[in-house]
């Protein structure tokens, strides 16, 4: 599978938020994005997915187009930030309610949350969790349609030595299965531990890394 970013751009209130970047992406590589906050890794996430428009460019699948061949990117997992659940249910029931609109099993559901290392049977609700518990089940609802493109935007925030751990395990089990991996992170451990290639944003602006970064 071939995910291509061509010179794409998108400004709001007149400031140039992603400027004309370009790359392409394959199966089976986790690639990760380093900048400060506002540099624009979230925003390149949002529009690779199809959950933001561009006002140039194009990002193609596979030789489809996003926004005239499909809406949004298909067979996609996805954290944001600020991404949330139903607050008075549980974890595994915002898993089942999410579960429903794309036809993922109840076994699948809770092999997802075994894997995060959260307990599926746990009757708390998930205003109740910890920060860490919340981004765990976040990511949880990311990989548990075994999706072929994967965007983790800061996944192990919040997060003890153990949790990162766990869902450092995760990537690359995504990517072992075959998974594209796009990985925004803060925690340069986390980039240089998973990441294949590494892009360098900065004020809307995408250059190739290095390992050293």
């Amino acid at each position: 599978m071939e995910l291509a970013v061509k010179n794409i751009t998108k400004t709001i209130k007149g400031r140039e938020i992603l400027s004309d970047i370009t790359m392409t992406l394959y199966s089976g590589k986790v690639y990760g994005f380093v900048g400060r906050n506002g540099s624009g890794k979230t925003m390149l996430f949002r529009a690779i997915s199809g959950l933001m428009g561009i006002d140039a460019g194009e990002i193609c699948l596979d030789g489809r187009v996003l926004h005239r061949d499909m809406d949004i990117l298909p067979h996609m997992g996805i954290i944001l930030e600020n991404a949330g659940l139903y607050p008075e249910y549980t974890g595994v029931r915002n898993l089942q309610i999410l579960g429903k609109l794309t036809g993922v099993t109840p076994e699948a559901i809770r092999e997802a949350i075994i894997r995060v290392g959260l307990d599926p049977d746990d009757k708390r609700t998930y205003q109740k969790y910890s920060l860490g518990m919340k981004q765990r089940i976040i990511i949880a609802q990311a990989i548990m349609e075994k999706p072929d493109i994967l965007l983790l935007d800061e996944p192990t925030n919040a997060l003890d030595e153990s949790g990162v751990e766990q869902i450092r395990k995760v990537v690359g089990e995504e990517k072992e299965r075959g998974a594209l991996v796009l990985l925004a992170s803060h925690n340069k451990e986390d980039i240089r531990l998973l990441a294949d290639e590494i892009f360098l944003m900065e004020s809307g602006r995408l250059r190739k890394g290095d390992g050293g970064q």
